[in-house]
């Protein structure tokens, strides 16, 4: 049987010279890949008490709806700015060469939720800790974080240190 990581295809020096990318859609194009994902990540959340997913734009969505789905949880959205058609709250961060801001309706998480957060990769954890201070300004608890694959050598986990950080696959370089 096929562990998630042996469908992920890694291709070196891309973006640039000496950076494996780590290639999801290659869990996505292939049914028992992407089966394997989701069940790996569900299995994960057994023994959580959670009132709603939230995933991040964009592959937080394609990850977060199917156990939003199979756990009967409500999902709500984080976007990119200027994406919700109703209220928002936004959280600007740093990025390594800039800056980025997202957002999520002001009414999509209530006081005292707890919230578990979907995304497909954790790298140097500035989008999901942005999410969960949003989540935490409208009132959300944040019980998890939980991720397909992770970059270890970006350290992303130390950004994170107050939150539960699960992650299915774990490559320990960039």
């Amino acid at each position: 049987m096929k562990k998630l990581e042996d469908y992920v295809i890694s291709i070196p020096d891309f973006p640039e010279p000496g950076i494996i990318f780590r290639d999801v859609t290659s869990i996505l194009d292939d049914a028992d890949g992407l089966q394997l994902a989701i069940n790996q990540l569900q299995e994960r959340l057994e023994g959580i008490d959670f009132d709603v997913l939230v995933g991040t734009e964009s592959r937080g969505f394609i990850f977060g709806m199917p156990l939003a789905y199979n756990l009967h949880k409500p999902f709500v959205l984080v976007r990119k700015k200027g994406k919700l058609p109703r209220e928002t709250v936004s959280k600007s961060y740093d990025l390594e060469y800039g800056s980025a801001t997202i957002e999520m309706h002001k009414d999509s998480i209530k006081p005292g939720q707890k919230v578990v957060l979907v995304d497909d990769l954790i790298a140097t954890g500035g989008t999901i800790k942005a999410a969960a201070e949003l989540i935490e300004e409208l009132g959300g608890e944040v019980v998890k974080m939980l991720f397909v694959m992770e970059l270890a050598g970006l350290h992303g986990r130390d950004r994170l240190k107050e939150y539960d950080v699960d992650s299915v696959i774990v490559y320990e370089g960039k």
